[in-house]
């Protein structure tokens, strides 16, 4: 495993990062990942050289459930070994239906949530915290100053934004400039092969401010991993899905993972595995990697130990200039228009 500067920042951390939201979650009244898996998943990460572990306080049912098997885990490891990620923002359920105040990101919110995410986790700082979502409500100066404050009380290394568009990062990061508060070094945008282009200008200010792309669902749901097909070649949202598989059970996956830009770009991720003997996961995850203009650390969020080894993969891969940008312009038709939805 290869370690790579967090943006800006000081801290290095593993090529990949591992993600834990299915961690205690509870889906068709079935803990998709409990606690023997999680811990297995999050020793075999840490075998792999992976020291970046991803969370937030409302992974798991009830909500924190996630964090207390982080928590527990890490308690037989060495904390400064990892560097650990929570967000904050939405309502949290873990002591009763929630009041007025206890969502969003105004003081009084984030200074309740940093305090229960730190006994969860078992441990006195996190490394990185994330705004999970843009509160319309609260004024970005309260958050960043709150946020502020806890990088001062030395309880948060690093602040991070998760889901927001470019105009509204740029106003955090110019509020945070002008009155002298730290500000967002990382962010976690919804970003894969296929979708790159919905994001460009987010990206694009990450570039040139020097902020690291930690990027969920790096394999589109599952979709890049090539273990979907088109059932329809004139409807892009048909398709057939391995039983099991979120392209069985998820309402939300036809509309936010399929699409014919996306099946347009599967194509030649396939092509590309076969030429490099890998898995169409690891040239996705490859092709996110590889990007020059900020440090990318995709978020990898695997069901089972074989299925994080072959993630893991994707760290032995090599992909040529050409390569890259075959896959890059697959998402455009012969007269230069991006393929739709």
């Amino acid at each position: 495993m290869n370690y790579r500067q967090l943006g800006r920042t000081g801290t290095r951390v593993s090529e990949l990062c591992l993600g834990t939201w299915r961690f205690g979650k509870e889906t068709n009244g079935v803990i998709e990942t409990n606690r023997e898996e999680a811990f297995s998943l999050l020793d075999a990460a840490w075998e792999h050289g992976i020291n970046f572990i991803d969370s937030a306080n409302v992974y798991g049912t009830p909500n924190g459930l996630c964090e207390e098997y982080i928590g527990e885990w890490l308690s037989e490891y060495d904390r400064d070994d990892f560097v650990i990620a929570s967000k904050v923002y939405f309502p949290f359920d873990g002591n009763g239906p929630p009041g007025p105040n206890d969502s969003g990101l105004g003081r009084k919110h984030i200074r309740a949530q940093i305090e229960g995410t730190l006994e969860r986790l078992n441990t006195d700082y996190l490394d990185l915290y994330y705004i999970h979502r843009w509160d319309e409500d609260t004024p970005i100066i309260e958050t960043m100053r709150t946020l502020s404050g806890l990088v001062d009380d030395g309880k948060v290394h690093y602040l991070g934004a998760s889901t927001m568009a470019a105009w509204q990062l740029t106003k955090a990061l110019w509020t945070a400039e002008t009155n002298q508060l730290h500000r967002f070094d990382v962010t976690q945008p919804l970003h894969h092969a296929g979708y790159y282009e919905d994001v460009k200008e987010f990206l694009d200010v990450c570039a040139d401010q020097d902020i690291a792309v930690c990027p969920y669902s790096p394999l589109a749901g599952g979709f890049l991993t090539g273990k979907y097909e088109r059932a329809d070649p004139d409807d892009p949202e048909a398709v057939r899905a391995p039983d099991g598989t979120r392209g069985s059970f998820d309402d939300f996956f036809d509309d936010w993972y399929l699409s014919e830009r996306g099946w347009k770009v599967l194509d030649e991720i396939r092509t590309i595995a076969a030429e490099e003997e890998a898995t169409p996961a690891q040239i996705s995850l490859r092709w996110l990697m590889e990007w020059d203009e900020f440090t990318c650390i995709p978020i990898i969020g695997a069901r089972t130990t074989d299925q994080l080894a072959e993630n893991i993969g994707a760290t032995d891969v090599q992909l040529s200039t050409a390569q890259r940008d075959r896959i890059t312009n697959a998402r455009y038709a012969e007269d230069g228009s991006i393929w739709g939805h």
